[in-house]
């Protein structure tokens, strides 16, 4: 089935997913569960493969061939990172594990050395727990206080709110871009015009984002950015914290070791310069190369191509999954990325889950890490369909059809 997005072969890029040909209790896979964690192209298994076989070495020390060959290529993966979010150094991309270990960086040193009692963190309702729970941390430590904006009954952020919440007290706005356990876009443009009113700093969760939409740090005036590799169609413990040259240089380190140094004696440590003041250890130097073969990957392809072809897959879906009786649609936003989640009245969606895995169909059961949201909605737990940017609309009527197997078992 070829998208209709002029000329957008979705077939030929399956192609370019080897595990999209297996099978699940023998049926054809439908994998919905993006949001969690993407499917690799061949380029990206073939780059973690030529590493480990062609130019695998410690980097960054040596200077033999094989690990100055490393280096190269794993500083030609930073520029790549730069360059897909728009940062102006490359040394403002910090190799991190994931966007989880990025906001803790961010929580932890930053917030340690600029937060003191009565001072404010603002967050959202719909942020992920790795976006809550750092900020959690950091203010029983220093004493500042979390602030929560609300959002609507569509999952749209409530910017009235947001604008209330954010006073002369407040030093960090810390907010998802897209939604994931939601698929809400939120303006976070007017927000971070909203913080510097007050001066006040912005982070942004840009996990669900950057796999859809063009991103450009620079546009939005962010002052932390971060992302994962994982569901960018790249390896898995490897991801990016972009954050400001002058806020990253008056950042203490995060953690101590090889690498982040310039000189060690028991007397004294001084650091390295950015971006190795916060990379301690010997780094995932395949997971950055793959990281920098699935931006590669992304970019060839297009954006604006991905985006209408993901929003083609996600107006369907939302159009056939609302017109099942006994659906009811969670996160309804006018603006959204390619994630939707329901439930089914009366049937668990643990129940339903383990059901549409039978039929071969693969979907994210559960709160996503999101349990406030799922509060919010007074749901324990959501069903989560999550496109990439492989699926198509037949993959969309398998998971209906799977839902009508549900409905059958459960007599709905």
């Amino acid at each position: 089935m070829t998208s209709v997005n002029g000329g957008y072969d979705v077939d030929a890029i399956r192609r370019d997913f080897p595990i999209l040909g297996e099978s699940v209790y023998g049926k054809n896979l439908v994998y919905l569960d993006n949001g969690a964690s993407a499917q690799k192209p061949r380029a990206v298994i073939d780059s973690l493969a030529h590493v480990y076989e062609a130019e695998y070495a410690n980097v960054h020390r040596g200077v033999h061939y094989m690990s100055q060959k490393a280096t190269d290529a794993m500083e030609a993966a930073r520029e790549k990172a730069r360059a897909l979010i728009n940062a102006e150094h490359a040394h403002e991309a910090i190799f991190v594990r994931g966007a989880t270990e990025g906001i803790n960086l961010v929580a932890s040193s930053w917030g340690r050395a600029n937060l003191a009692p009565g001072d404010e963190i603002v967050l959202s309702v719909m942020e992920h727990h790795s976006n809550i729970v750092p900020w959690q941390i950091v203010a029983e430590q220093t004493g500042a206080a979390i602030r929560v904006a609300p959002i609507s009954d569509e999952g749209v952020l409530d910017m009235d709110a947001l604008e209330a919440l954010i006073g002369p007290r407040t030093r960090m706005v810390a907010i998802t871009h897209v939604s994931n356990a939601l698929g809400t876009v939120v303006p976070v443009a007017d927000a971070i015009r909203l913080a510097r009113r007050v001066g006040a700093l912005v982070l942004l969760d840009g996990c669900q984002a950057v796999p859809h939409m063009a991103v450009d740090v620079r546009a939005l005036d962010a002052d932390f950015y971060v992302f994962s590799g994982h569901k960018l169609y790249g390896p898995s413990g490897i991801g990016v914290l972009y954050g400001k040259e002058a806020l990253l240089k008056a950042m203490p380190p995060y953690q101590g070791g090889g690498e982040m140094i310039e000189s060690v004696t028991f007397e004294k440590t001084t650091y390295a310069g950015l971006p190795f003041k916060f990379e301690a250890g010997t780094p995932h130097i395949a997971g950055a190369i793959g990281l920098g073969a699935a931006i590669d990957y992304v970019t060839g392809i297009g954006f604006e191509r991905i985006a209408a072809h993901e929003n083609d897959v996600l107006d369907y879906a939302t159009e056939r999954l609302g017109a099942l009786n006994s659906v009811r649609l969670i996160g309804t936003a006018p603006d959204k990325a390619a994630i939707v989640s329901f439930n089914l009245e009366d049937v668990h969606p643990h129940d339903v889950g383990t059901i549409l895995d039978r039929e071969g169909v693969a979907v994210r059961t559960g709160h996503h890490c999101a349990q406030p949201v799922m509060d919010r909605f007074d749901v324990a737990a959501t069903v989560r369909a999550s496109f990439g940017l492989y699926n198509t609309r037949h993959e969309v009527d398998a998971l209906v059809d799977a839902l009508g197997r549900v409905q059958e078992i459960f007599g709905r």
